[in-house]
């Protein structure tokens, strides 16, 4: 072996060597950025249907309501479409801001349920999240097909969810409901094998594979997110 054969066969074994150790650094960001952001949401959340006059503000002017709604879907396409424009600082921020902002729209579950049937809820909601996150962290099956079948549920979901404010269905909302559990369940273990599979490919824990990690645990929190409020809507539905 020649000087530039030996030179190359160790910046290979260093690169090798980094890459093994970027694997858990990102993963364990993931997951921590996707509970920070969680617990964001819940105490503003919280803090919200805690005080009368910014829920006044909220729900008693539409301008401002459709404001935070326009305001989320613009912050996950614009984290989601710019993500390596932006530096990691930035991005970060947009999730806190983003997690703020859901956590606010979402107070109004504090007004229409009680506190019990929430915690039941929520505890429902991490239980199945953490075995199907542990299923897709584990299997060693291709989730490719169950991804595409999730997202193609959840576009039917939103169609069904549009047409039913229009005809008040109980039944589609029930339908949908329990639809829209499963797809979640689905995504869930789908997005969880995509992240770990992207991890592993990392290079290295810089910041463009950090700043793709937080978009990771963007993906989880919102499929989180609406597990916990079809469960929600499901509990609430039975108690009635």
């Amino acid at each position: 072996m020649d000087y530039e054969e030996f030179q190359y066969d160790v910046r290979t074994r260093e690169q090798q060597l980094e890459s093994s150790l970027a694997f858990p650094i990102l993963m364990r960001k993931v997951y921590l950025w996707m509970t920070f952001a969680l617990a964001i949401t819940g105490m503003t959340s919280y803090y919200v249907a805690s005080s009368p006059a910014i829920l006044q503000m909220i729900y008693g002017n539409p301008a401002v309501m459709w404001g935070l709604i326009i305001a989320e879907f613009g912050l996950v396409f614009g984290l989601s479409a710019a993500i390596n424009k932006l530096s990691l600082v930035t991005a970060t921020l947009m999730f806190v801001i983003y997690s703020i902002i859901n956590g606010a729209t979402l107070s109004v579950i504090f007004l229409v349920y009680d506190m019990g049937l929430i915690a039941q809820a929520f505890f429902i909601t991490a239980g199945t999240f953490v075995a199907m996150v542990l299923y897709g962290y584990t299997t060693k099956k291709d989730l490719t097909t169950i991804g595409s079948l999730a997202l193609m549920g959840l576009i039917g979901i939103i169609i069904a969810s549009v047409v039913n404010i229009f005809i008040a269905s109980s039944t589609v909302s029930i339908v949908t409901n329990y639809v829209a559990v499963l797809v979640f369940v689905g995504l869930t273990a789908y997005d969880t094998q995509k992240i770990k599979n992207m991890m592993l490919l990392a290079p290295d824990a810089g910041e463009k594979m950090q700043k793709i990690a937080l978009l990771g645990a963007l993906s989880l929190y919102l499929d989180f997110i609406n597990l916990f409020i079809y469960i929600l809507r499901i509990l609430g539905s039975d108690r009635k």
